[in-house]
C-alpha cells in the first residue's frame, strides 16, 4: 500500500509517538485498582458518602496518580501510618527528611487534586 506524499510524514510521527503515548499511559494506570479503592473509600467517610463525593474522590485518586508515581504514594503513605507510633519506632518516621519529603509530596498532590476535584 502506497501512501499519499502529505500523508506518509503524518503516520511516520504517528509511528513514533505511539510507544511514547502507551510509556504515559501505563506511568498513569500503574495504580493498583485496590489502592484507588482504598483511596476512595478513605475520601468518602471523610466527605460523606454521596454520589457527588464519589465523583470527586475518584477525581482525586486520578489526579494524585498524575503527578506522582505509585511507590512514592506508597511511601507517603507507610510513613504517615508509622508516625502514629509512639515511641522510638515513629520518631524516625516523623523527623527523618525523607520521610518529610514523601509526605510532602503526597500532600501538595492532595492539594493540586483538590483544587481540581472539588
Amino acid at each position: 500500500m502506497k501512501l499519499p506524499g502529505p500523508v506518509r510524514p503524518i503516520v511516520a510521527v504517528l509511528l513514533l509517538m505511539s510507544p511514547m503515548c502507551l510509556v504515559r499511559a501505563d506511568e498513569i494506570n500503574d495504580y493498583p485498582t485496590a489502592a484507588r479503592a482504598e483511596y476512595v473509600f478513605g475520601c468518602l467517610k471523610a466527605n460523606g458518602e454521596t454520589r457527588q463525593a464519589i465523583e470527586h474522590c475518584s477525581c482525586s485518586i486520578d489526579v494524585i496518580a498524575s503527578l506522582m508515581p505509585y511507590d512514592r504514594y506508597v511511601t507517603a503513605e507507610t510513613v504517615l501510618s508509622m508516625a502514629q507510633v509512639r515511641g522510638d519506632m515513629g520518631a524516625q518516621f516523623r523527623t527523618s527528611e525523607q520521610a518529610t519529603s514523601a509526605v510532602n509530596e503526597l500532600r501538595r498532590a492532595q492539594a493540586e487534586a483538590e483544587v481540581r476535584c472539588f
